[in-house]
Formats: structure tokens, sequence, C-alpha cells
């Protein structure tokens, strides 16, 4: 009998939480020297977005994006799916349509067989075919650690371009995923995680935001990212500074996943929790232990955060019930205030 190979037990991190801390890649893209101007690049690294975007013409605009990272779960077929639909909603989260991706690979052949790795691009090609896109090509090394994303390409018209800097005083907070995966995941991979709760998180892992390009068409859409390995506290603060706004989250309304308090009793945590939480404490309320642990939480595949004029809220709210889209109203954005993020 082969034995099985758990993936999650090759590398030292796992799904978002593998991202460099926020202070640490503030000084890795920091640089002296003036950049180019391109007029046709809409979308760059000044605003800490979720892709880069170039206008090809006068209504058209191209997409481009990357992400990959080391395993969140032990099944390889569920480790293609998940990088890639994570990977996908880069462009999802701009209001645009992906178009092709190439897979990113990086595998210790010497440690995991390469019928494994076989699995992980079914996995990805499963979600590919999910987005109605062709996994196009990629490349592969051979790595330490098992690696794997994909580099997408996408479109958007740009009139409905969505960036997470152009937010209003007075839009309404939304989410679309509830929070808790980092929190889960280190549960997995220590061993302590409920099946019921794994699949649970996997499940909504697997779920695409394609939701970002169906909005992106209303109007009073003010801002729209997804929340990922910095967490809500740490996308919802790069909204706030690049909108020259703060906000106030109301945490009673912020979505856990089902069980979650069962792991935070156990104090089970990644490391990328408290990474993120020393980058961002000073621009933050005092924040209670839990709210500490879910608020900073990297998510792996996580939701949209979107900024909602009130005036659009009827429209908004009655599309995401015609797509079965569930979405939570979680606070609002308000004129610049000491704290950029408040939690009440």
């Amino acid at each position: 009998m082969t034995e099985e190979i758990k993936l999650t037990q090759f590398s030292h991190g796992s799904g978002c939480g593998c991202k460099i801390s926020p202070q640490v890649l503030e000084q890795i893209l920091s640089s002296s020297e003036k950049a180019a101007e391109f007029p046709d690049l809409l979308v760059g690294n000044a605003t800490k977005d979720d892709a880069a975007v170039y206008r090809i013409d006068g209504d058209k605009a191209i997409i481009s994006t990357t992400d990959f990272f080391m395993p969140i779960v032990d099944d390889a077929f569920q480790f293609g799916g998940i990088a890639s639909a994570n990977a996908l909603s880069d462009v999802y989260a701009m209001g645009g349509k992906p178009l092709m991706a190439i897979a990113i690979l990086g595998w210790p052949v010497d440690k995991i067989p390469t019928a494994v790795a076989r699995q992980v691009m079914e996995g990805a090609r499963a979600i590919c075919a999910k987005a109605n896109i062709p996994l196009a090509g990629g490349h592969s090394i051979d790595s330490p650690e098992p690696i794997f994303g994909l580099a997408v390409t996408g479109m958007v018209d740009v009139v409905n371009l969505k960036t997470n800097d152009k937010a209003q005083v007075g839009d309404l907070i939304y989410l679309t995923k509830p929070l808790g995966i980092g929190i889960l995941s280190a549960a997995q991979k220590r061993g302590k995680a409920a099946p019921e709760d794994h699949q649970r998180a996997v499940e909504q892992m697997l779920q695409l935001n394609t939701f970002g390009a169906v909005v992106s068409f209303m109007k009073g859409i003010s801002a729209i990212t997804d929340v990922t390995g910095f967490g809500l506290m740490g996308h919802l603060i790069e909204v706030c500074e690049g909108s020259s706004l703060s906000a106030h989250i109301n945490y009673s309304n912020v979505p856990l996943i089902e069980n979650l308090k069962t792991y935070l009793d156990q104090f089970i945590y990644p490391d990328m929790t408290m990474k993120n939480f020393s980058t961002y404490s000073s621009k933050t309320s005092t924040l209670s232990g839990e709210q500490l642990f879910t608020l900073c939480d990297p998510q792996t595949s996580g939701g949209l955060l979107i900024c909602i004029a009130p005036n659009a809220e009827y429209e908004f709210l009655k599309l995401a019930k015609t797509e079965n889209q569930s979405v939570w109203k979680v606070g609002v954005m308000t004129e610049k205030q000491e704290k950029v993020v408040s939690v009440l």
C-alpha cells in the first residue's frame, strides 16, 4: 500500500499565510528611483491593489496578476484548486473576467512523487474549467518545498474597473465570505481540525469570487478588494489609506466560519496573524483577543470586501440574491480619523 502523502508536512507555511509580512514587503518594494511613467498603466504598485491593469484601447484594459503559495491542505487535487481559485480572485476583485492562466509549479521531486504533482495540476484544470478559461501553459522548477499557483490574464471594460482606493465617506462595507480560514488551516496542520470543519473550509476556499465581475457594472460600487494574507484588517486599511478615509467595523456583524471558537479557545492560529497585528496595531482601536485573532487572520481564497454607496444598497442586495451570493454588512467608511480602523 502506498503511504498517504500529506502535503502540508512538506512546507513551513501554508496558503496565503506564506506571505512576507507587510512591514518586510514594504521595505522590499521601496525605492529611491523615480518610476518610469506609463500613461496606459491604470493600476500598478502605487495603490497596493490586487492586480496590474493596462489599457489596450479607449474602452478595454488587460488585467495581469500572479499568486502562488505552499500547501494549505494535504489533498493534492484540492491544493491545486484552492491555489487557482485564489489567483483568479485578483481578476474578479478588479471587476474583470479571466481570459487564461498559466501554472507556476515548484516541486521537491526527490521527496514527493510526480503523480501527486499531476493531481495538483488536475485540481487547477478543474477550477479553470469552472471559470471557463484555459490553463494554457506554465513553468516548473525543482524546489525544496511544494509551491503552486497561477499567473492570470483578464480583461475589463475601463468604465467598470474597480480598485481599492476609491471608497467614499458613508460607503457601506460588505464581505462575501466568513473569516477564519487561517485558524482552521493551522488546526488542520496540527491534526486538531474536525473533518467537517476542515471540509467546510475547503469548500469555501474553492468558491470563485465571480461576484466581483457581476457587481462591477453597478453604479455606487466605489471600491473592491479581496481579503487574503493580510487579513480583513490589513486589506481594509489599504482601502482606507488609499482613499484617505477611515472605517468603523461592527464586530458583531463580522461573519466567522462555523465552530471557529473551538479553535480560538485552544489558541490555535497561524504565525502570520501576529505579523499582521504587529504591522497594523498602531492604526487600529484596541482589539480584544478574539478580534485580534479573527480580524488579522490570513485568509486564503478569501471573500471580497466591497464598498457601496447607501443609495445603491437595495440594488446590491437584490443582485446578490439573484446570484445566490451571501453578503454581510460589517461597517462603514468615515472621514479620516486618528485611527484608520475602529472596531466597535
